[in-house]
């Protein structure tokens, strides 16, 4: 999937995640901060690259502010920004199909 515009997904209540996403250029630019980072750091940027590489996204800035989201709420935050990010967002989408 092609990023076409900026989207956010998610909140920054406690056990949630804030997933932004935007059009980049030359890969996947991740940025991310987490009030869990040295526990979890490795854990969170691998889920959010994999959900990534599963809906096809090559090209993207994505900011990731983590509030110890489970890597479940990880991988939907994600699979909704990017759909709304490409307006299918309103489509049919069987949610959670393309993330396994």
């Amino acid at each position: 999937m092609e990023i076409l515009k900026p989207a956010i997904a998610g909140t920054l209540e406690s056990s949630d995640a804030q997933v932004t996403v935007e059009p980049g250029t030359d890969g996947i630019e991740l940025e991310l901060s987490s009030s869990v980072m040295n526990q979890y750091g490795r854990q969170i940027r691998a889920t959010v690259l994999e959900t990534l590489e599963r809906l096809g996204v090559t090209a993207a800035h994505v900011i990731v502010v983590d509030k110890g989201a489970l890597d479940c709420t990880l991988k939907a935050r994600v699979e909704c920004a990017v759909f709304r990010s490409c307006d299918q967002s309103e489509e049919n989408i069987p949610w959670g199909g393309a993330v396994r």
